[in-house]
């Protein structure tokens, strides 16, 4: 990422705003979505098939959700989230999904604009954040209707689109395409600023007006942005707006990408911020020698561009996959159907009942369960010993691996969906319970089993286990925030430490997180930090008597 460079100071305060949201992935889009007046109430022509739960909507029937008692709400519901109001808001607008049925949502979206609160959404893309990274060809995990967000059918936007038993899953360039659309359909595109990196996040004390900033920072200085700084910002309808009084203050500085790659530095300040960010920003490196040299990845897409420059075919030595996750198991598919042979190693047996695997129906899944199937009957095993012990077995090419050690299944043990077999690829390998060494210079890597190195000659390697958020523009990359401060941020390990009702940081008022940051990696669960925060910040401003009557006009 390139450094923003700060070379002149403002000869004024930047302009201030309400909200400021850093990520314009599902969770930021559905977020602005809330905070642009529209507001959930029950539609009184559904019923809810949890009795208890619906009794309790019917009480305050007349009030929107946001200005009700999230925490009574949420009390005795259970699903596949940690937080209580991503329960609740899913069981809303999917009731009992996780026993399969498709119900309609119990929610009726009524826009009332003296609601609406200003905000910006800041991407480094447009509308749909990593979703327009990741490689169009695959299925999404999660059923298209639970990637949809409030407000917009997603197979309305997709024309209804049903491939065959997989097919309500969708593909990422359909996901992304559907975020975009639903940005303009819902008329939030004077909320977002595309193509904006965001590089410092600092909390000011501001005093009483007149006063200026405390924390080191004058009423002159350290806005980090020359004349004309901030023009893409002015444009989206902020103001300077200098509401004085005590409290503390955000400033948010960064850079806006522009035409011929050039960098536009900003800076402002926020009331409120919000982390949205995701989860994908860094990858999780193995942290052994080697890991650096130039046939080492850390991303599928990696893969694919090597495939479509012809670097890698059927000659080519092996690939190498490192990871049992889904990742792992998209890039063995690509290798695969590319006709490249496979190295797959992953700590884990293959009965471990955590592996990802074990969770998927295999009739909506059948092209994880064939990498499963793969993993558990195409392992590898070991060929004349060394006549050394813990001396690395040298395999010349790993052809012999894939070709000799690993025979062609029968197709019987392709039988993971149904009664449909699915044949498997001769010429792919796993190493269960095994682990990297070190990769050397000349393509060969090291691993090592329970009781044995091993020695193999690869193409490349690819490392997918697993991707950690950088949030590098808050002071000690956020680890303050988490759950575990004495640990770096983990989406699934040390997810930042929130208010179970409002998603506000324990350790820092007035900075809020959601999605992967708060646990919740899938679309259907992200949904419910935004009511969250949402409904907090509803309540909040509203107490303030800053909400904007008039739709929002002085900021956005």
């Amino acid at each position: 990422m390139p450094l923003l460079e700060e070379t002149a100071l403002p000869t004024e305060h930047p302009p201030t705003v309400p909200v400021v949201i850093i990520g314009n992935g599902p969770s930021g889009i559905c977020l602005s979505y809330l905070l642009s007046g529209y507001k959930p109430y029950l539609d009184t022509a559904t019923v809810h098939p949890n009795p208890i739960l619906y009794r309790k909507l019917q009480e305050t029937k007349h009030l929107p959700i946001t200005e009700q008692d999230l925490e009574y709400l949420s009390e005795g519901l259970e699903g596949r989230s940690r937080n209580p109001v991503a329960v609740l808001f899913d069981t809303l607008l999917h009731p009992n999904a996780d026993f399969g049925y498709e119900f309609p949502p119990v929610l009726q979206w009524r826009r009332d604009k003296q609601q609406h609160i200003p905000h910006l959404v800041l991407g480094r893309a447009t509308p749909g954040g990593a979703w327009h990274a990741m490689e169009g060809s695959m299925l999404t995990i999660s059923l298209g209707i639970w990637m949809e967000l409030p407000g917009v059918n997603y197979r309305d936007l997709t024309n209804g689109k049903r491939r065959d038993v997989t097919s309500d899953r969708a593909t990422p360039e359909e996901i992304s395409s559907y975020y975009r659309n639903y940005v303009k359909l819902k008329g939030l595109q004077k909320n977002f600023i595309d193509n904006t990196y965001v590089t410092s996040v600092q909390k000011l004390c501001r005093g009483h007006e007149g006063e200026g900033l405390e924390n080191g920072h004058a009423d002159q200085g350290d806005g980090g942005v020359g004349d004309g700084g901030n023009e893409g910002f002015e444009g989206n309808g902020v103001e300077n707006v200098n509401s004085g009084g005590g409290g503390a203050l955000w400033e948010v500085r960064g850079y806006q990408q522009v035409q011929n790659d050039t960098h536009v530095p900003f800076s402002l300040f926020a009331e409120n911020v919000i982390l949205a960010t995701g989860a994908s920003d860094s990858p999780v490196r193995l942290g052994i020698e080697g890991e650096d040299l130039p046939f080492v990845f850390h991303s599928i897409s990696d893969l694919g561009l090597a495939v479509s420059r012809r670097k890698l075919d059927v000659n080519s030595d092996p690939v190498l996959i490192v990871g049992a996750g889904l990742s792992a198991a998209d890039a063995v598919l690509c290798a695969c159907s590319s006709n490249v042979r496979v190295l797959h190693v992953f700590r884990k047996s293959v009965d471990d009942p955590d592996l990802i695997f074990k969770q998927l129906p295999k009739t909506l899944y059948p092209e994880y369960h064939k990498v499963y199937n793969m993993m558990c009957s195409q392992a590898y095993t070991s060929v004349a010993p060394s006549s050394a012990p813990n001396r690395p077995q040298a395999v010349s090419i790993a052809s012999s691996v894939c070709a000799k050690m690993c025979p062609k299944p029968q197709l019987a043990a392709g039988n993971v969906a149904g009664n449909t077999s699915v044949g498997l690829f001769p010429d792919y390998t796993s190493f269960p319970e095994h682990c990297v060494v070190s990769f050397q210079s000349d393509k060969k890597c090291l691993l090592q089993g329970n009781n044995s190195l091993k020695a193999f000659k690869i193409s490349m390697a690819l490392v997918l286990i697993g991707t950690n958020p950088n949030l590098f523009f808050i002071k000690g990359q956020g680890q303050y925030l988490g759950q575990d401060p004495t640990r770096p941020i983990s989406c699934k390990q040390n997810p930042i430490d929130i208010h179970p009702y409002t998603y506000e940081c324990t350790n820092e008022p007035g900075l809020f997180a959601m999605g992967p940051l708060v646990g919740d990696n899938f679309v259907r669960f992200l949904k419910g930090g935004a009511l969250g925060i949402a409904s907090c910040l509803l309540k909040r401003l509203k107490n303030k008597g800053k909400l904007i009557s008039n739709g929002g006009s002085n900021f956005i």
